[in-house]
């Protein structure tokens, strides 16, 4: 029998319609079991820890990830596998983090929830919540066959700091398109054992210090001079920089000056591109050249979510801005590829 330890934060998956206002609030855990009575079902011995009080996903923050980070932490001996109930809209964020605070992880760790609330007749969430439970304890050879953090939705299993929200209306609302999916459930649970993470031999070590000094540029034609500087200026430590393509910007002799004093200013500036698919390569046109030149870091094929919590993480490990720049570009859970 598996011990499966089910952390429930929230969600659209446990939540009710009000009905004064008619929207969604969150609900208690006892509503996902009452609607779901095949749980009693399953050869699981399964422990639940709802967060109190329960939250929705859009009030996310660094202390929730540190008490979910600790929570795994705490019970990692007692049992086979952890289940994450959690809503879909920050998942993303919540899953990149843990894999880079929880290292050389080597039991499954699934963040999944539901699109529709679980009372609904068309619910997606038993579905996703048996599938999680299935894979969290499933192994091979006494070992866990999943050893990292993952999301699964609508049948598929990713790579958490992999992934991102891109649909708000269908039950597919993940993807991960610069890394294949991890396993796929139909009939059967079929694993992409060569995309999988092995942590066999690795120590499983917490990490809880977070530095949230980050902030973001997203480029687009006609962004004007203040707007730049401002963030360029701010007290962030780290700006991520979206850029067009693979890691184009704009050629302006004002902009480039602009980004080369935050460098020498200390600041660490990641280029991670505004396309969802393919990678950033910097030097390959002109208008990426420069950045290169005045020490702009290439952030890969990094989703926007996994870059934010690696600087994050990287900021709480590092009070020197040298070994943040120097680990940013080199994978550390298998969240981004080497393209040079």
């Amino acid at each position: 029998m598996q011990n499966i330890f089910i952390i429930y934060t929230g969600g659209t998956i446990g939540m009710v319609q009000d009905p004064e206002t008619g929207t969604f609030v969150p609900f208690d855990f006892e509503l996902i079991a009452r609607n779901l009575p095949d749980l009693a079902r399953l050869n699981y011995n399964l422990t639940v820890h709802s967060f109190t009080p329960i939250i929705d996903s859009s009030n996310m923050k660094p202390s929730i990830w540190l008490e979910m980070a600790q929570i795994i932490k705490d019970n990692y001996e007692h049992y086979d596998g952890f289940v994450i109930l959690h809503g879909s809209d920050t998942m993303s964020f919540s899953a990149s983090i843990l894999s880079f605070m929880l290292e050389g992880l080597q039991k499954p760790v699934i963040l999944s929830g539901s699109q529709l609330p679980i009372g609904e007749i068309r619910t997606d969430a038993r579905e996703n919540i048996m599938t999680a439970l299935e894979i969290a304890s499933a192994k091979e050879n006494g070992k866990s066959i999943i050893q990292e953090v993952c999301i699964l939705f609508d049948n598929k299993l990713f790579r958490g700091n992999r992934s991102f929200k891109y649909n708000s209306a269908k039950f597919e609302a993940f993807r991960s398109p610069n890394y294949p999916v991890l396993a796929e459930a139909g009939i059967h649970i079929n694993y992409n054992r060569e995309a999988l993470l092995d942590n066999t031999d690795k120590e499983f070590i917490l990490h809880t210090q977070i530095d949230d000094q980050v902030a973001v540029l997203k480029l687009f034609p006609g962004i004007n001079k203040a707007t730049i500087k401002a963030i360029l200026e701010s007290d962030a430590r780290s700006i991520i920089m979206e850029t067009f393509g693979s890691g184009n910007t704009m050629t302006e002799p004002w902009f480039l000056d602009l980004i080369g004093e935050a460098i020498k200013n200390g600041k660490n500036i990641l280029d991670i591109s505004q396309c969802k698919v393919g990678s950033v390569e910097l030097g390959r046109y002109e208008t990426s050249q420069g950045l290169k030149a005045l020490g702009v870091l290439n952030g890969y094929d990094m989703t926007f979510e996994a870059a934010v919590t690696k600087l994050m993480y990287l900021q709480g490990h590092f009070e020197e801005q040298e070994p943040v720049a120097h680990w940013v570009e080199i994978p550390l859970r298998g969240e981004l590829t080497v393209n040079d």
